[in-house]
Order: structure tokens, then sequence, then C-alpha cells
């Protein structure tokens, strides 16, 4: 991948048995001609061919990476895809709301399709000790960053990497999410089935994550090395594209965008919302 193309990489982030070959650019809210051009030269200067057609982009590859920043065109970018019969790596979120997410899941479904969906932090070492440690949680608490989305929701694009944290400790069964916002960020209260409690806290500005896992009898903190969120992801979409079973079901990434979606429409309602 690009963490061994690059000539400067560091030794704990080099990732071997894959290489970029191509790459679509186009504009989108997230990323204007300027930053695509300065990001084309660099691309170039690794090996990568860079070109505005799809069809060029995905002709002599062997699998797809996803990774449009803006998760409004996931759905268009994805039905794409569908007709190459390719392994899928589609990067968080999953979409930017329950409905495509649940598209996004059909058309995978209905072509039969090899396809996993996730932040990176779902890898993150320190979260699976901490889980496997404490066996069962049901409480909770994660936390990340809130970044500005320059179009639709800052917490959907950025509040998935909290979520996902959420996600890998709890599994399945979020419920209903009750999400306020204050001067800092957004702040969500996740209730579960079987009593648990889930609470995810978005701040701007803070670049960190982190949370605790707890049982009634145990609670085990746990914070990310941010540096190694990539490579420990990218070596897990190798893993698959070799033809490993998926690390993360379509349903867990499902769920995450659900949640991400309660919450967004909740801090507009001011009451709990339905995952």
């Amino acid at each position: 991948m690009l963490a061994q193309q690059a000539p400067d990489v560091a030794p704990e982030q080099h990732v071997d048995g894959a290489r970029v070959v191509a790459c679509m650019r186009f504009e989108t809210p997230f990323q204007n001609k300027e930053g695509l051009d300065d990001r084309q030269k660099q691309l170039e200067a690794w090996g990568v061919k860079v070109t505005e057609s799809f069809d060029e982009a995905v002709a002599n590859c062997d699998a797809i990476m996803l990774e449009v920043n803006d998760p409004a065109y996931h759905v268009e970018y994805f039905q794409k895809c569908t007709e190459l019969g390719k392994p899928i790596f589609l990067d968080k979120p999953m979409a930017d709301n329950t409905a495509n997410a649940k598209l996004i899941m059909k058309m995978a479904k209905d072509a039969k399709l090899r396809v996993f969906s996730s932040s990176s932090l779902r890898f993150v070492p320190a979260l699976v000790e901490a889980i496997e440690a404490v066996g069962e949680p049901k409480y909770v608490s994660t936390y990340g960053p809130l970044g500005k989305a320059p179009a639709g929701s800052s917490i959907v694009w950025y509040g998935v990497h909290a979520f996902e944290m959420l996600e890998r400790a709890m599994g399945r069964g979020a419920k209903a999410v009750f999400a306020r916002k204050d001067a800092v960020g957004v702040v969500a209260i996740v209730d579960y089935v079987e009593g648990k409690r889930g609470v995810v806290e978005l701040t701007e500005g803070a670049y960190s994550y982190g949370g605790a896992v707890r049982s009634e009898k145990q609670a085990v903190p746990f914070t990310a090395a941010n540096a190694l969120l990539y490579p420990l992801q990218l070596r897990e979409v190798v893993k698959f594209f070799q033809g490993a079973q998926p690390p993360v079901m379509l349903e867990d990434a499902l769920e995450v965008t659900a949640m991400l979606d309660a919450a967004e429409r909740s801090v507009s309602s001011g009451k709990s919302e339905a995952v």
C-alpha cells in the first residue's frame, strides 16, 4: 500500500503484501483542484497512476479501496464498483445516513461481493486488550475529535471514529441515541438492550482517542497510538484482499452509521432518536 511505496515511511508503518497501482481524482466539497493537484504530484512520485476516468482507474487492479472523503458519494461509487466483482474496502463511514448504508449493504449482498467497511480505530490494540480483559463489557465510554465537515454532518463524517470504538466493544444492539451539542462539541448517550450503556464524547480540536471499557466489577481505560492507526488497518485490508474473511461484518458498519445518523437527528430534535 502507500505505506510501503512512500520512500520515507517509518519501519513500524510499513505494510507488506499489496501495491497501489492507480487512483481516480475528482473535486468534492472536501477537496478542491489545488489540493488534488498537490496530491497527484505526490502519488505519481510514488508510482501511482492518477486519472479522472473511473474505468481507467479500475482497469488493472485486483481489489478496490473506496476512499472518497465525502460519504454522500459512497452510494454512487459503490454502485459503479458492484459490476466489477472485485473485493472492496469502503472507507468510513459506510454512508452519509442509515438509508444509504442499507442500500450499499443490499447492493453488496445482491452482487455477492466481498466487502468490509470500518474506521481504523476499530483495530487499536489497547482497545482490543481492554475488551478482552473485561470479557463482556456493559458500560463503555469513548472519546475522539469532532472535525468540521465541509459539507453534510460533522458527526457522521468525524464522529465515526469514536462510535466505531464503541461498537467494537459493545457489539451490535444499540437501540437509541440521545446527543447534546455544547460549546466544545457533542456528547452522545447510547442505550442498548440488556441494560448496557455507551457514552461518546466528541470534542472540537482535541485530536486524541481513547476511553474506558467496564463491567460491574472491572474497568480498563485505553488510549490509541495515533501514529499506527492507518498501518494497523491497512494490514487488515491486505489480508482481506488476499482472501481472508472480512474483519468487520457489514452489519457492524451499518450499526455504526445508524448510531451516527441517530446522534445527528438527536442534536437537531433535542430528543432521543431510534437507531
